[in-house]
């Protein structure tokens, strides 16, 4: 990189201008969003159920079915935020969370996302954030979600990567 300068912040995300040099000389501009770390969990019921979250997303002008998801409070460990996203915005608790990677979105981002599939859960009463509020939430079996994650009804790449892991792991896919 031969340089860089904020181009603006909001909270917690900036958007960075960097000049670097390609492997041949040339310098070219690049820009970077700075923004933190985030969660995605895939909540299993014995059941075999899971629950998905429906919002809206501004930037694609559409809402998206995607697995309970958030972004780290500063300094939070990856884990605690999964538990407080899960609580949030579905109102489970899981007794165990098992991690299932970690993940980088568009290149431009420099933030990660943490997988989880949380197990052995309860229910109790949802606590959206204000801009929450109108979030609509799905309880369906796993194989479904999964089914609409390969099939391109579920579009969101986290939710897609984090279910496909997550049937993996209960051995739903073999490979």
């Amino acid at each position: 990189m031969v340089g860089t300068s904020e181009v603006g912040r909001s909270g917690q995300f900036a958007l960075r201008a960097d000049l670097i040099r390609l492997p041949g000389g040339e310098e070219v501009p690049y820009f970077v969003i700075e923004n933190p770390d985030s969660v995605m969990v895939v909540p299993h019921f014995d059941n075999g159920d899971t629950m998905l979250v429906r919002q809206w997303r501004h930037a694609w002008e559409d809402s998206s079915w995607e697995v309970p998801a958030g972004t780290f409070n500063e300094g939070e460990d990856p884990l605690v935020c999964a538990q407080r996203e899960l609580a949030e915005e579905t109102g489970l608790r899981a007794a165990a969370y098992r991690p299932l990677g970690i993940v980088h979105g568009a290149a431009i981002l420099t933030g990660r996302a943490h997988l989880y599939l949380a197990e052995g859960i309860t229910e109790a009463a949802r606590q959206p954030e204000t801009y929450e509020q109108d979030m609509e939430v799905l309880r369906i079996p796993l194989r479904e979600a999964v089914d609409a994650a390969l099939n391109g009804e579920i579009e969101h790449s986290g939710s897609v990567t984090s279910l496909v892991r997550a049937a993996v792991a209960l051995n739903l896919i073999k490979f």
